[in-house]
């Protein structure tokens, strides 16, 4: 009899590991996109046939694409702004300074739902010491509406303090709405939905999911960050609501990260996407003067907002920030906590360096996750090879997402330069036209230099062969980062 069982159960698993291994290359052969990531997924497959084909369907990027349709189907088509006969000037005098940036402008206005726009301001805010008192202010001065989405949101420390202040808006009569991404609320305990809950607020999970669904989903993220507060003022970036970020408090993990203060007509853009996302975790169409008030110019930003995910807008980041190297004629700036670069960004960025624009890489020397710093230096001698300039900045880990073109185009949000933001997260990020904004940007970025070192191709060379090994092996689940 046991016999018998210990065959049954071989055959059994052999035929299962063959079954699954044909169906995923058949889908891979049909349906994958992305060769690179392809080619991977098919020698994961043909080396191990048993558990692969189970990893593909957790983590393929076509599961997802497919799972982030499903979710826009429940709103419906998203909202689009009317598409101009011509595309809006660059600024309000209608100028620009290359013909590069009024064709960039237009690329933009075509490739987002959404138009340029013009008189916006946007304030940059140092880590949490400066972002969270900011957000707590408008929040405790919010007379009618309230939306916040947060990637992750602690409910104690920093965390504790918006959930009373979200309380107290309900309170007074505040319409408050909160979204936290679900995999998000797992970073802390005790989860802050059921804290916001139980004070009041409406709170709702993105995506929740339990058992097997949420393991087939598990990688379609929520990593926008937005608040808005009475329709005219909003907040958005790459900082979650995290002690970390607090690093005046000495917390013992410090991040250090940018966000941003946005005032003026796009602030409706970044109101339409939470509404959206909103939309589908309640069907609750948040519309109406409540949320979507006049708004007159406040600054000299002109300003669009770039929506990306696993739906309808796959791959628009990706397309805005190859269009943008494509424009630039002097100089790229990119800081970004993980490096990891599709091919075709790579190639753009080594083009940028042979045309003679001086390209210039900030990330971090300690990665809060080893793994992908381990397979980013892997990119470097190909970048390094034509020009490229990569620098590594000392801890604490600094999570800043910026990317500047010649010194007037501003690239900020919640992308990383990685497969995950790229391919799989849904994503929000504003481009703004402005030579003063991006100025001020720019000397972030070389304040934070002062603490790098550049790294060099002699130094990677002489790294020990452990490291290369280590780091060669990294490499191999770029596809899957």
């Amino acid at each position: 009899m046991s016999w018998f069982l210990h065959t049954f159960w071989t055959d059994t698993l052999a035929l299962v590991s063959i079954v699954g291994s044909i169906i995923a290359l058949i889908h891979l052969l049909l349906r994958h996109r992305d060769y690179r990531s392809a080619a991977f997924w098919t020698a994961m497959i043909v080396v191990e046939p048993l558990f692969s084909p189970l990893l593909y369907l957790l983590l393929g990027i076509n599961i997802l694409r497919r799972s982030g349709r499903r979710y826009r189907s429940g709103i419906h088509e998203p909202w689009r702004d009317p598409v101009p006969e011509q595309p809006l000037p660059v600024t309000a005098s209608g100028s620009c300074s290359t013909q590069e940036h009024q064709q960039l402008a237009r690329t933009l206005d075509r490739i987002s739902r959404f138009s340029l726009t013009l008189g916006n301001r946007l304030d940059i805010l140092h880590n949490g010491d400066e972002a969270m008192p900011r957000m707590l202010e408008a929040i405790r001065s919010a007379r009618q509406s309230i939306s916040l989405a947060s990637y992750i949101f602690e409910a104690t420390g920093i965390g504790a303090e918006f959930v009373t202040e979200l309380s107290d808006a309900v309170k007074r009569g505040v319409q408050v709405r909160v979204m936290v991404d679900d995999a998000g609320t797992r970073y802390s305990w005790p989860p802050v939905v059921e804290a916001l809950t139980k004070a009041g607020v409406t709170a709702r999970r993105f995506m929740p999911s339990r058992m097997v669904l949420r393991l087939i989903t598990m990688n379609l993220r929520n990593h926008r960050k937005i608040l808005v507060v009475d329709g005219h003022t909003a907040f958005t970036g790459g900082m979650n609501i995290r002690e970390g970020n607090m690093v005046a408090r000495k917390p013992k993990h410090p991040v250090h990260d940018l966000h941003f203060a946005v005032t003026g007509p796009c602030v409706a853009q970044i109101q339409r996407v939470f509404a959206e996302d909103w939309a589908f975790c309640t069907s609750e169409n948040l519309e109406g003067p409540l949320w979507f008030p006049e708004l007159a110019a406040t600054g000299s930003t002109s300003a669009i907002g770039i929506v990306d995910g696993p739906d309808e807008d796959m791959e628009v980041m990706p397309a805005a920030f190859f269009a943008a190297l494509n424009a630039a004629r002097e100089e790229v700036k990119i800081i970004t906590p993980y490096f990891l670069p599709n091919a075709v960004l790579i190639a753009a960025l080594r083009l940028c360096a042979v045309r003679g624009v001086k390209v210039t890489i900030l990330t971090p020397a300690e990665n809060n996750i080893p793994f992908v710093g381990w397979a980013a230096r892997t990119l470097y001698p190909e970048l390094l090879s034509v020009g490229c300039r990569i620098f590594e900045s000392a801890p604490p880990f600094d999570h800043s997402k910026i990317f500047l073109i010649d010194g007037v185009w501003s690239f900020l949000g919640s992308t990383n330069w990685d497969p995950r933001s790229l391919r799989l997260n849904f994503e929000f990020n504003l481009a703004c036209h402005d030579p003063e904004l991006c100025q001020r940007l720019a000397a972030e970025m070389d304040s934070k230099m002062i603490h790098s070192r550049e790294i060099t191709q002699e130094m990677l060379e002489s790294a020990p062969a452990f490291q290369r090994l280590r780091n060669g092996f990294a490499r191999l689940f770029i596809p899957a980062l």
